[in-house]
């Protein structure tokens, strides 16, 4: 019997290297089946794990069209056959756990070593478009993918992030056309005892060809309070890019529909204003005291992550009781100002140049499209959410080449909810990327005739 699917764009659009699945009756157990598309291309299949059983089979594939057209299972592929997919390449850091060369993007997706610095975070740790061979993260020093708040806040006292943790990486899937990792992991405790001993799980999505990938982050349930709001199993997660001093990889921001949003930090501002009595006023006679002191004699030069380092329990630095006691004031005095009437909300229909505001960041409002971009190559990385998000943080930072996307608001209260589906697209989109933020939104319809 032969087996044909309908596959059609509910956009009437052009999609280029889209990923589906599609689930077939019957048993098919080859790995790998070719098909052909409505003009006689062949298209590869690779069959999936998960969906597949005794009485039907889960295929991915990834296919371009205009509009609409069929895919026919045609027969199996050969052993030895030559086929184009995903390649492992060898990975640069010692944390590696694969490097992938998927036809669109050259990844490394590394486990941590929870040493505590910039280089010890888990997430993809080197990424790069083969449209321009730009890499957006040279160093290894930061990471896309990193899982923050509420668990890394001032009230929990671990202000710092993934540098902190270990994943374990599971292997769900491989093969040329899809790889689908599992990443595991424990949360450290912190000050706060509803948030001890909390896990979490996410889930990476990379096809060949495909200019997206997906995740989605699952946490235990928890309930805290963040910023003086109550937050039940919501997250930020943080993708981070850096350029060099000078140097933005990404110089914009807009969000779908217009841009809500208020300007500048004094959470930040306060922060470094801490760091600076801590490290001139404090009686902790810790090594480790002693060293972060050194380190933080030029507050301006010093890296940004040693601020947040000086207070984090982890670390210890600092006492429990003076970490809660400094993170107090801190907290205090910064719920105040931002929430003051002279920081207004904005409302442009206009990208927001980030760089030029204090403190080079803004607090936007709820959105589930957004972008960051590059102005004058047209570089753009692109997310989609499945639920909005309730707020943003995003940092332009000129001096440091630092740039962020977070689905925080101010006080690094969490906005994401657990569990949602998150797409990002990277390319030269610039011009063009709600068109394709809204096909992320819009799966194709895939129907199966026998």
């Amino acid at each position: 019997m032969t087996t044909t699917l309908s596959v059609k764009d509910p956009l009437g659009a052009r999609r280029s290297n889209e990923l589906i699945r599609f689930i077939v009756p019957g048993h098919f157990a080859e790995p790998l089946w070719w098909a052909r598309d409505a003009a006689g291309t062949p298209v590869l299949c690779q069959r999936l794990f998960q969906g597949s059983s005794a009485t039907q089979t889960t295929f991915a594939a990834v296919v371009s069209f205009e509009a609409e057209t069929t895919l026919t299972l045609d027969r199996p592929v050969a052993d030895g056959e030559a086929v184009d997919g995903i390649v492992e390449k060898t990975g640069r850091e010692a944390d590696c756990f694969v490097r992938l060369d998927t036809g669109a993007f050259d990844l490394e997706l590394c486990s941590g070593t929870a040493k505590g610095l910039g280089s010890s975070k888990w997430g993809i740790k080197h990424f790069k478009g083969h449209f321009d061979d730009f890499e957006l993260l040279p160093s290894g020093n930061n990471a896309i993918g990193g899982f923050y708040g509420p668990f890394f806040t001032p009230e929990n006292g671990l202000i710092n992030p993934p540098e902190h943790t270990l994943v374990e990486i599971e292997t769900i899937e491989k093969g040329p056309v899809l790889h689908h990792y599992r990443m595991h992991g424990t949360i450290p405790d912190g000050l706060l005892e509803e948030l001890k001993g909390k896990t979490f799980a996410i889930d990476w999505i990379f096809a060949h060809k495909a200019h997206s990938f997906g995740r989605r982050y699952q946490v235990d349930d928890f309930q805290t309070v963040i910023n003086g709001r109550s937050v039940t199993n919501k997250i930020t997660v943080g993708d981070e890019f850096e350029g060099g001093q000078g140097k933005l990889v990404f110089d914009r921001f807009a969000a779908m529909g217009g841009t809500r949003y208020r300007s500048g930090d004094p959470y930040a501002g306060e922060l470094v204003a801490m760091v600076a009595e801590t490290v001139a006023q404090s009686t902790s006679t810790s090594e480790k005291f002693n060293e972060f002191r050194d380190q933080l004699s030029d507050i301006e030069s010093a890296h940004w992550d040693l601020y947040w380092r000086l207070f984090c329990k982890w670390e210890g630095v600092l006492s429990d009781d003076e970490i809660r006691g400094r993170l107090a004031r801190v907290r205090a005095v910064s719920h105040v100002k931002a929430d003051l009437t002279e920081r207004l909300w904005q409302l442009t229909e206009e990208p927001v140049d980030v760089s030029a505001v204090p403190h080079e960041t803004i607090f936007p409002g709820p959105a589930d499209k957004t972008v960051e971009f590059h102005s004058e190559s047209g570089r753009a990385m692109i997310w989609w959410t499945s639920q909005p998000s309730g707020a943003f943080q995003i940092v332009q930072r000129r001096q440091s080449g630092w740039v962020n996307w977070g689905s925080n608001g101010e006080n690094e209260c969490p906005e994401l909810p657990v569990g949602v589906d998150i797409k990002t697209a990277y390319g030269p989109f610039a011009q063009d990327w709600e068109a394709i933020a809204i096909q992320m939104e819009t799966p194709v319809i895939i129907t199966v005739q026998q």
